[in-house]
């Protein structure tokens, strides 16, 4: 199995996932934040075709997450799951969508991988974050969640690697122009991961298989990659761990797992 952000951050958040096992091919796509023109172009750079997907799963309504996956998918015929809130939230035409509800601890099998959904807290009805596994390998995701919980720990102990947000720095948000209920919203339990809050997951999860952590969602007026870097590498290089920090305009290399 293989992994690739095509970006994060506040501007747009996608990641595929690819398998092959015993001569059968999946392609997932996790979210899908980028109009259709920018996400055709950032697939041919991972050199990958919209025909590949073989699914598409959506963790949110929130337009970095969620604003080409109507386009997408109806033009290309590609499933789509989601939770029925990030439905009832999207707000969307869904005619002509092959559309599919799923909610936590659904584990929904395309092609050659396993996907499971599970519960996260975030400002949206019914927020869902995915781990994918190919029987071998497993990737998890962790980003727009406002607190970290036993239920979210449980699901992504033992992955091989893991895009887990970054999303802003204490002292930057502390001390950005961004007005007080904002900065409260993004600190609250239904808002984002700081540096800090990242770092002690990382420490708290079952690391034992983690071949790479990938610092994802960093925003880009409350922090900076290198911050984010440093506050994964304390943790990560010890423990052999290669650190990435997802790009908003060139996601990452290919993680081959």
């Amino acid at each position: 199995m293989k992994v690739i952000s095509l970006g994060s951050g506040s501007k747009g958040n996608c990641f595929v996932a690819v398998s092959h096992v015993d001569g059968k091919r999946s392609a997932v796509m996790f979210d899908c934040g980028f109009g259709i023109r920018i996400i055709h172009r950032r697939l041919a750079r991972a050199k990958l075709v919209p025909e590949d997907l073989s699914a598409i799963f959506v963790t949110h309504e929130h337009g970095d997450h969620a604003k080409g996956i109507v386009p997408l998918a109806k033009r290309y015929g590609i499933p789509v799951w989601m939770s029925y809130g990030t439905f009832m939230g999207i707000q969307q035409d869904f005619a002509d969508v092959d559309l599919n509800i799923c909610k936590d601890g659904d584990c929904i099998a395309v092609g050659s991988v396993k996907v499971t959904a599970f519960s996260t807290s975030h400002d949206v009805s019914e927020p869902l974050q995915y781990h994918v596994t190919d029987g071998v390998f497993k990737a998890g995701m962790l980003t727009d969640t406002g607190r970290i919980t036993k239920h979210i720990k449980k699901h992504l102990d033992g992955c091989h690697v893991l895009f887990l947000e970054c999303n802003y720095d204490e002292e930057m948000l502390r001390y950005s122009d961004y007005p007080v209920d904002i900065k409260r919203r993004i600190r609250g339990i239904h808002g984002h991961l700081s540096n800090d809050d990242a770092a002690a997951f990382l420490m708290d999860v079952d690391s034992s298989c983690l071949k790479a952590v990938v610092a994802s969602h960093i925003s880009q007026n409350n922090n900076a990659p290198e911050l984010a870097r440093k506050a994964m590498e304390e943790v990560a290089h010890p423990h052999g761990i290669q650190v990435i920090v997802a790009d908003q305009e060139m996601g990452t290399d290919w993680i081959e797992l």
